[in-house]
């Protein structure tokens, strides 16, 4: 039998980051295998981070690359320019730019890398969804790979949660309750998990509830229904997988939101700079930017001032973009990066995004501090516009 592998990918961003802080503060003992998919197009704070990390975690991130393109160079005739696994990928596709609609980097420099990393083996990978995202992110496809959120309340993947959930599997639920896990309020929770899903009773109402009553209780529940599965945990004790039970941890930590990621990495290995607000000014306006997502320089994901973000603030690596537009080919739909700086364009950019965030300030938000905190309260990098941003979710895992 193999033996089960901990994985947790650092993207270089600010969440996977804290997590594998977050990890070795409070469950250090499970042993974390830590690797990063480098698409040799990173920004260098980026890759700043990751040395941080090292350093103070004394822990080795092992560099994932979808090909070793050490020495490979494309011939110009006046210069030989170094390629990256990103290069390497683009002449495969004859130039063709991923994006929303084509993610060859996706599958090609995330998850193919990680999937022969991890093998065959057993896995739980820990992945940096926080408590304040209403997301679950990717999840693997491989059943030999488990998923699980710390920074949550709710640790468990949907397709755990899915099998054990189903009303055919209630009365081996119940069991689990009765005669291993013994809650305190063992009748409320049988009740609960008797009572059958309705349009006024969803699936996630009903799970929201479970934890409510006893997340505890609820987390060895699920896992002791999972010994007679095949998911990676059938093979580990409850002792060997900690996260089960949060009572150790301050009440404030078990449910890890935006501003603690941040507090916890000022206080150990520094926030990356392009998360700092950075003031811009547009008719007599002022707003402010920065980039809110690690991952390539170039990500088609990133919003348009983010695009202006990076010209006005890394022209160097804005041209370095801009190199890989050619033949109707552009990082943008049905606008290049040329034309999305010429002037009148950049101040209309920054208009419609000083408009926007405007229209933000209103009560609607869907994290209840954006609502609470007052605008001199929020600190340099709290802003309503970085919300749930999708993005690509697997290169932020």
């Amino acid at each position: 039998m193999s033996k089960v592998r901990h994985v947790l990918g650092i993207s270089g961003g600010k969440d996977s980051a804290a997590l594998a802080l977050y990890m070795q503060q409070y469950f250090p003992s499970i042993e974390l295998d830590l690797y990063s998919c480098d698409t040799g197009r990173e920004l260098d704070e980026t890759y700043e981070l990751i040395d941080k990390l090292e350093a103070h975690l004394g822990l080795n991130v092992t560099k994932l690359h979808a090909v070793e393109t050490a020495g490979m160079t494309i011939p110009n005739f006046e210069e030989s320019e170094e390629i990256s696994p990103f290069d390497y990928f683009l002449k495969e596709y004859g130039g063709f730019l991923p994006s929303t609609y084509s993610r060859w980097c996706t599958k090609d420099l995330k998850l193919k890398p990680f999937e022969e990393y991890i093998g065959d083996d057993p896995t739980v990978s820990y992945v940096a969804i926080r408590g304040d995202e209403n997301r679950e992110a990717y999840v693997s496809r491989n059943e030999n790979v488990q998923t699980i959120f710390p920074f949550k309340k709710n640790i468990w993947s949907f397709d755990v949660l899915d099998v054990v959930m189903d009303y055919h599997n209630t009365g081996q639920l119940k069991d689990i309750y009765e005669n291993i896990v013994k809650p305190d309020n063992l009748n409320r929770i049988l009740e609960e998990v008797e009572r059958p899903i309705s349009m006024d009773h969803n699936f996630n109402k009903k799970v929201r509830t479970l934890l409510d009553l006893d997340v505890t209780a609820f987390n060895k529940a699920v896992f002791h229904f999972l010994k007679k599965t095949e998911f990676p945990l059938s093979r580990l004790s409850e002792e060997e997988f900690p996260l089960l039970d949060k009572s150790h941890v301050p009440q404030g930590d078990r449910i890890f939101v935006r501003e603690q990621v941040f507090d916890l990495l000022e206080e150990t290995v520094g926030v990356p700079e392009y998360y700092k607000k950075l003031e811009y000014e547009v008719d007599g306006e002022v707003g402010t930017y920065s980039r809110t997502r690690s991952g390539c320089f170039f990500c088609f994901y990133q919003q348009k001032i983010e695009w202006i973000w990076l010209y006005e603030n890394n022209p160097e690596k804005f041209e370095a973009a801009k190199k890989y537009e050619k033949d109707g080919f552009t990082w943008i739909e049905n606008e290049s990066l040329d034309e999305l700086t010429q002037p009148d364009r950049i101040a209309e950019i920054k208009r419609q995004h000083l408009e926007k965030k405007k229209n933000n300030n209103g009560t609607t938000s869907k994290t209840l501090l954006n609502n609470l905190l007052g605008e001199d309260e929020k600190g340099d990098y709290f802003d309503k516009e970085d919300e749930d941003y999708a993005g690509c979710t697997v290169c932020f895992i």
